[in-house]
């Protein structure tokens, strides 16, 4: 049967730069917490690249909102913008914490933790850039739950440990919730690649 209005296939594209941009803010996240210094303009560019994702998620949701033929699930789509969105706004919030609570040094942990949203994002950008030919894309998801299982472990510990060690109360209290907020970003990487497998199988 010859289909006489095609699928939009722009969204492949625009899921790409959206995925781009998470990385470019994943990436800023883990060189701020390795070298922690001249913190509030670090933050602020996340904020930058926080608001991009934001105008790149309207976007999509714009245009999914325009078009008859989508080239998958209109829940899907909705889903997948979410959750790269979910993303970049932890690691922004993680970044306002950072600055609103004036932690002046970071624990080893968080930069773990950032290490491994990073090696997410690069996941993510991958499979997205593999979702139109539908090709290796569950490789690259199997590898995000395991990043995300790897933070739940990283960030159990690591509270573990602040419980023991930590006499200050206020600071376990913000060192703690940076690392919940970071541990969560690495959840919502796991939705996406969720969504992403949840496509490939739906067009098996």
């Amino acid at each position: 049967m010859v289909r006489l209005v095609p699928r939009e296939t722009k969204f492949f594209q625009m899921f790409s730069q959206v995925a781009d941009n998470v990385t470019e803010g994943a990436r800023l996240m883990k060189d701020l917490l390795e070298n922690y210094t001249d913190v509030p303009t670090r933050v602020s560019k996340l904020k930058e690249i926080e608001h991009r994702g934001d105008d790149m998620t309207h976007a999509i949701l714009t245009k999914l909102n325009q078009t008859f033929i989508t080239p998958f699930d209109r829940e899907d789509i909705h889903r997948l913008a979410s959750s790269l969105d979910d993303v970049l706004d932890l690691l922004n919030s993680a970044g306002e914490r950072l600055v609103t609570y004036k932690i002046e040094s970071v624990p080893p942990a968080s930069v773990t933790l950032a290490a491994l949203i990073l090696q997410q994002s690069i996941e993510l950008g991958r499979a997205v850039a593999m979702l139109e030919k539908n090709h290796h894309v569950l490789e690259h998801c199997v590898e995000i739950n395991r990043l995300e299982n790897e933070a739940d472990r990283v960030a159990r510990q690591a509270i573990g440990d602040l419980f023991d060690t930590e006499k200050d109360p206020i600071t376990l209290i913000k060192t703690k919730e940076l690392f919940e907020v970071l541990e969560l970003a690495t959840d919502k990487a796991e939705d996406a690649a969720n969504v992403l497998e949840a496509v490939v199988l739906k067009s098996a």
